[in-house]
């Protein structure tokens, strides 16, 4: 009985092994971006990444306006928002980015004081586009806007 016992669980062990245990969910390799439905403020979210072997190792997380110039671009916006709110688009949206690479997951990012509707997006951003991932699926994500 204890042999039919070890058997089974080698059995179950060397299938597990052999099928990659949850390869399922691996992201397949590739570009892939998620876009918020709705402007706000006159800004859309939008995050791009790159996945190679199952690792994210690029993204690009910004807002454009309806002509696609680019919030980060924006020195006035950036200056302005500094001032009130203590960081702006280019150095939040940086750090969103670097700790979404570093922890692989949205679960591994914290909120940047001062860009919480940003970074709300965000996570909703790198959910879709990690589904898009693991999915192989290249199009475009369009996440809701919250109201």
């Amino acid at each position: 009985m204890k042999i039919r016992k070890y058997i089974c669980y080698g059995l179950l062990a060397l299938t597990l092994l052999l099928t990659g245990c949850g390869s399922g969910s691996r992201m397949k390799d590739g570009f892939y971006t998620a876009e918020m439905s709705d402007f706000s403020h006159g800004w859309k979210e939008y995050l791009c990444i790159m996945v190679k072997d199952d690792t994210i190792v690029y993204a690009e997380f910004n807002a454009k306006d309806p002509s696609g110039y680019i919030k980060a671009w924006d020195n006035a916006y950036m200056q302005n928002m500094a001032s009130v709110q203590g960081t702006y688009p280019n150095e939040y949206t940086r750090s969103y980015v670097s700790q979404l690479i570093e922890g692989q997951t949205p679960d591994a990012v914290d909120t940047v004081s001062g860009a919480t509707s940003s970074g709300s997006n965000f996570l909703k951003l790198s959910e879709a586009v990690i589904a898009q991932a693991v999915k192989g699926d290249s199009s475009t994500s369009i996440v809701e806007t919250a109201e």
